[in-house]
């Protein structure tokens, strides 16, 4: 069982990395307008799905598995109209995850086993894992696609090349 548990653990932070580093590369190519920029009254910016990645996985991973108080104000994430500097973001972002990263290092399988109150749900640690992972792929993605629509530019992730007739 201490192989899964390590292999989860392990898992779930490379996949947040990996998008930790899509979210990076794709804000490169947009201005700091362009990352306030919402396509309609119903949308959110990329600005605005930032600060909701960081009160995510900021609730879920330090407060519920990390213990750390929790004073998320989920509608703030949505109601920012900005323009908060792009660069703060990304920091306040790399420095929540770099504590989501010993968060999850840290994690038992008894930690990952237990049922824990988040918002209105009752879930395990594994159950946490697996939301963020899946959630902050999720806001990724859009963040990526709002980027290509702005910029127009492709991001350039894979080496097409190199896949080019393999089997997935």
């Amino acid at each position: 069982m201490i192989f899964m548990v390590e292999e989860l653990k392990s898992t779930c932070i490379a996949k947040i990395q990996e998008n930790q580093k899509k979210i990076h590369t794709a804000l490169e190519k947009i201005s700091e307008q362009e990352l306030w920029w919402r396509p309609n009254a119903q949308s959110n910016s990329m600005g605005n799905i930032l600060l909701h990645l960081c009160g995510n996985i900021t609730q879920y991973i330090l407060s519920s598995l990390g213990g750390a108080e929790d004073h998320r104000k989920r509608s703030a994430e949505f109601s920012e109209t900005g323009p908060l500097p792009k660069q703060e973001l990304l920091h306040n972002l790399d420095q929540t995850l770099e504590k989501v990263y010993t968060v999850i290092h840290q994690c038992t399988e008894t930690d990952l086993l237990q049922k824990r109150h988040v918002q209105v749900y009752d879930v395990t640690g594994i159950n946490i894992l697996i939301h963020v992972t899946e959630h902050f792929s999720y806001h990724t993605g859009q963040i990526i696609y709002f980027t290509k629509w702005q910029s127009g530019e492709a991001m350039h992730f894979y080496d097409d090349k190199k896949l080019e007739g393999k089997s997935v």
